[in-house]
């Protein structure tokens, strides 16, 4: 049982995008099967996260071959929660597709794709060697490619097209990082990697690692090669721009700290230098990208960029509570961002736009929608007692200890230009009248299934914010468990 729930991450999306594939031209079957097995996976990686946690890591090699020299996936407590993350966001993404809010439009490649993509998101997380991790962004690249080409309007083809472009020099660089560790060190697993490693000089492993950084870099949409992100994300409908946004640009970044906290720990105190200041670059330019626009899409993908910089910083502070910071924050954020694109999207849905020039009234017409608003988007923000406020306080609150007063302020100061670019949002759709004096929300609007994903996972906000320890905790033993073999 433990060796199925190691490769469930992988093995159940890829089962049901075969399964979705070969229902095809029954609609609500195929659409019910991809359901079920969005819950499937998130029951699997429950199970797999309560094994690791009450029994340590996982680990499971393939083709008769032992590690180093076999592929091997490793399951620690964060592979085991970003496992975890990824099926939810899955079954949120799919439960949010049954309402009229922006759905995706329902083909034949839809549900194939949205599993493929788990699957090569999950590939990425458990992994436990380096050419592996390529493929996996292999296929991860490959599913979004196919999701952002669906509608196959002139928009989604550009969108697709300034993807492609970018990510494909990023997953180059990423093939030449690879082989180049390999001839250097005559290994890929990441425990193999960690030891032989450990004998190099740090400068001269330091171009190597620094190319592999810098494709994840890319992958993440860190300053300065995001442009792709907001130039494609906003033509996804909104369920697959959820699940874009909630896990593409994580997985970039839980690969720089699986690189830099976990394997080529003896990196030279210069590569985490260049991080930080990365990481400050990142956050300036991505909200004041936000602070520009008027679309809520484009302003929230922004806003994605944003805030991998604090994701970043974290990892560039190099210490462990740099560690706890980066993974509480990304937990909590893959919530928050993806709730801000749905709750955008059933604003879309009841006033007819995204431009928030067209929009408003909606705090007389949907007070409560105005509510579940403001939860995520103060979360962002970073407002106590919500999760987002913990996830700065623990990145700032290391920046400062280490003396890196520029790094803190940035961060604060980012913080409050992303509460213009959240009030924003508010005063235009809800506080301001709508531009039509006659209008009315429309009474059509099947809104069932997106009420129950966006409450969801701001009632998640919510716990995480009001009793934040369990998740520290858990973050620490996390950073612990990655610290051991260093």
């Amino acid at each position: 049982m433990s060796g199925f729930l190691v490769v469930a991450p992988v093995l159940v999306p890829l089962a049901f995008a075969l399964i979705t594939a070969l229902a095809h031209g029954r609609p609500q079957r195929v659409a019910n099967l991809s359901l079920a097995g969005a819950f499937a996976l998130l029951a699997c990686t429950l199970a797999l996260l309560v094994r690791v946690v009450r029994d340590g890591v996982q680990r499971s090699a393939f083709g008769g071959w032992d590690a180093p020299f076999g592929i091997e996936f490793v399951v620690d407590p964060l592979s085991a929660s970003m496992a975890v993350i990824t099926a939810l966001m899955g079954v949120a993404a799919l439960v949010f597709q049954r309402s009229s809010a922006d759905p995706a439009p329902e083909g034949p490649t839809l549900h194939p794709l949205v599993h493929a993509l788990l699957a090569g998101v999950g590939g990425a997380f458990v992994t436990g060697d380096l050419f592996n991790l390529y493929v996996w962004f292999e296929v991860m690249l490959l599913a979004s490619l196919g999701l952002l080409a669906l509608g196959m309007a002139r928009r989604h083809l550009e969108a697709t097209l300034k993807y492609f472009v970018l990510n494909a020099v990023g997953t180059l660089l990423l093939l030449i990082g690879v082989a180049s560790v390999y001839a250097m060190t005559g290994h890929v697993n990441y425990d193999a990697l960690l030891s032989a490693s450990g004998g190099i000089e740090p400068m001269r492993l330091l171009p190597v690692v620094a190319l592999l950084c810098l494709a994840f870099l890319i992958k993440g949409g860190a300053f300065p090669v995001f442009a792709w992100l907001p130039a494609s994300y906003h033509t996804l409908p909104a369920p697959l721009l959820a699940l874009f946004a909630g896990l593409l640009t994580k997985v970039g970044v839980y690969a720089v700290l699986r690189m830099l906290a976990d394997v080529f720990v003896a990196v030279p105190d210069v590569a985490y230098q260049a991080l930080g200041w990365i990481a400050v670059a990142t956050m300036i330019t991505g909200v004041l990208g936000a602070a520009y626009h008027w679309d809520m899409r484009r302003i929230l993908s922004f806003h994605i960029v944003s805030q991998i910089g604090y994701m970043l910083l974290g990892i560039a502070l190099d210490s462990t509570q740099g560690t706890v910071g980066t993974v509480f924050y990304i937990l909590h954020h893959i919530v928050v961002k993806a709730n801000l694109f749905l709750i955008a999207a059933i604003v879309f849905a009841l006033t007819g736009s995204y431009d928030l020039r067209r929009a408003g009234g909606l705090w007389k017409a949907r007070p409560w929608l105005g509510v579940l608003f403001l939860i995520p988007a103060l979360s962002l923000v970073g407002i106590p007692p919500l999760s987002g406020f913990w996830a700065k306080y623990i990145v700032v609150r290391e920046a400062l200890t280490q003396g890196q007063v520029v790094w803190a302020a940035s961060a604060l100061l980012v913080g409050f230009l992303t509460m213009y670019s959240m009030m924003k949002i508010w005063m235009q759709a809800f506080w301001a009248k709508h531009p039509d004096d006659a209008w009315t929300p429309p009474a059509d609007v099947r809104l069932g299934p997106a009420w129950v994903v966006t409450v969801g996972l701001a009632a998640i906000t919510l716990v995480i914010g009001l009793m934040p320890q369990p998740l520290y905790v858990f973050a620490e033993e996390a950073a612990r468990v990655m610290g051991a073999g260093s």
